[in-house]
């Protein structure tokens, strides 16, 4: 497997992260789609309050990530 490219990892980071965008261009499918079932779900019960636990739980999740990413990037899976 190949290196992914880092400043790449974090534009998906920055602009797409709350779908989870940037881990499965690393390569992490399951997290992934743990991040974008949390974002769809937060953002659209998000009116009636329950949406803003998830919503916390990803952004601190991402903010994590920005620490994750260049590991991410040199060991994709």
């Amino acid at each position: 497997m190949h290196q992914r490219n880092m400043i790449l990892a974090y534009v998906l980071w920055f602009f797409l992260g709350q779908l989870g965008i940037h881990r499965f261009y690393t390569g992490r499918t399951g997290s992934g789609i743990a991040q974008l079932v949390l974002g769809v779900f937060g953002w659209a019960t998000s009116g009636i309050l329950i949406g803003w636990f998830p919503l916390a739980l990803l952004w601190i999740w991402l903010f994590i990530d920005i620490f994750l990413i260049p590991g991410m990037c040199k060991n994709p899976k």
